[in-house]
């Protein structure tokens, strides 16, 4: 993230000042300079509003001015500021009001009568810093936009995922790397012949009874080479003697850090007789 010259010229900063001199040396200091967009007012009253409706990337303001002063008029602006960075540059001569206008909120300081170096090269790196600050705005309310936008999309996915699955199967299923079955929706259960006290307790196929032996192998191996199964056929005779048949697709999980946390899938029962 970095400013340019272009950023820099393209700045928008006002002149506050109430002796037209002042205000005509600073204007042709900037343009001179390279800046474009520069404004001026000898109405310090004037200030709030012009930034609220400008928002200014700098302001140059003099302290000392009849009517309202420059701590007034930073007191208005921090009142109307919609962010917490008060982009002012003091301009005075008297010395003693330098740490007061710093407490005061102003950025910097610039002393009369004017060494120009000085007054271009604090009006620079001012600049710098401001414009750093808003592009880190702008990008963090980008960001945030982004990731409300990709969890909306996510949350979306996985209903229409959940709700095509419960149309085409007679169950959904997670499980997580430990094979404990962590979410499921439909009767697989029953029908897998798993306790419920076991689910609750955590503990994986270990209480399903009467599978094929090379059946189960097979999906236990392809399950623990981490791969996904597609349309995966097993049977298993309940212990009245009846035979069940299901076929099952399933898929493995991982985590952003590509570790592996489990699988999820769909299954459907063939027949039972």
């Amino acid at each position: 993230m970095i400013v340019t010259e272009q950023d820099l010229h393209d700045a928008s900063i006002l002149i506050v000042d109430d002796q037209e001199a002042n205000v005509s040396l600073l204007a042709q200091l900037l343009q001179s300079a390279g800046y474009t967009q520069v404004s001026s007012t000898m109405e310090p009253q004037e200030v709030g509003a012009l930034h609220r409706k400008h928002r200014y990337d700098l302001i140059l303001l003099d302290l000392q001015m009849p009517g309202m002063d420059g701590f007034q008029v930073m007191e208005g602006l921090k009142s109307n500021l919609g962010d917490s960075y008060l982009p002012v540059l003091v301009i005075t001569a008297q010395p003693g009001h330098k740490l007061r206008a710093l407490q005061a909120g102003a950025r910097d300081f610039v002393s009369k009568p004017f060494d120009l170096v000085e007054v271009r090269t604090r009006i620079r790196n001012m600049l710098e810093v401001r414009l750093l600050y808003k592009k880190l705005q702008n990008y963090s309310r980008t960001l945030e936009q982004t990731v409300q936008e990709r969890t909306a999309e996510l949350r979306e996915s996985e209903a229409r995922y959940r709700a095509l699955t419960e149309l085409a199967a007679d169950w959904y299923w997670e499980q997580d790397e430990h094979g404990a079955f962590t979410k499921v929706s439909g009767p697989v259960l029953e029908m897998l012949g798993i306790r419920v006290d076991a689910l609750a307790e955590g503990t994986g196929d270990g209480d399903i009874t009467g599978w094929d032996p090379e059946e189960q192998a097979l999906l236990r191996s392809t399950i623990a080479a981490r791969k996904p199964f597609l349309d995966f056929v097993f049977s298993r005779r309940t212990a009245s003697g009846r035979e069940q048949r299901f076929q099952v697709s399933g898929e493995p999980m991982f985590n952003q850090s590509a570790r592996f946390i489990g699988y999820r899938g769909i299954g459907v029962e063939l027949f039972r007789f």
